[in-house]
């Protein structure tokens, strides 16, 4: 009888770290709402972390977080540092291009709780009256992420925070 358990609970184990060994190589997180407002006055808001305070649900998750601002004061070479609780970790931001009311490429670095290298990047594309902007997560997925992704949902974890900002993000713009 333990021989057998022994040998189903190995053979689980296999299935499963084959099974994530199967999954994407990369990922990408994406989300985009309509806005109410020209890229102009959306733009500011995304391309200054001094600014992200008020719209970015990350802000929110640990009271007690420790900011730090370097480089340019905002756009291409502006950094962002943070070192929060274990909820939302410690990490690095920075802006490596800006395309004034179009586009926003920013390099994320996690630290803590475990080391990630993510590009996150936002659009900006005009219509009629409103605005579509679309917030992007992507990067590789390492082993150890797709085993983490089997326990853990990221792209619902990951792009519900994206909505809630998104929605902050509307509010201010449109007021």
């Amino acid at each position: 009888m333990l021989k057998k358990t022994v040998i189903l609970s190995m053979t689980l184990i296999a299935t499963i770290l084959i099974y994530a060994a199967m999954q994407p190589d990369t990922f990408r997180i994406e989300r985009s709402i309509s806005i109410n407002a020209s890229p102009e006055k959306i733009f500011p808001h995304i391309n200054d972390f001094h600014r992200w305070e008020a719209w970015s649900p990350w802000e929110k998750i640990d009271p007690g977080i420790k900011r730090s601002y370097s480089g340019a004061e905002s756009g291409k070479g502006a950094i962002y540092e943070w070192q929060g609780n274990q909820d939302i970790g410690q990490g690095r931001m920075e802006i490596v291009k800006s395309t004034p009311s179009r586009n926003l490429v920013i390099e994320l670095h996690f630290l803590q709780p475990f080391e990630a290298r993510n590009t996150v990047e936002f659009q900006l594309e005009a219509g009629d009256n409103a605005t579509a902007v679309t917030q992007a997560m992507y990067g590789s997925n390492s082993f150890v992420s797709k085993l983490m992704n089997l326990i853990f949902d990221m792209d619902k974890m990951v792009g519900e925070k994206y909505e809630e900002g998104l929605v902050s993000l509307k509010t201010i713009a449109e007021h």
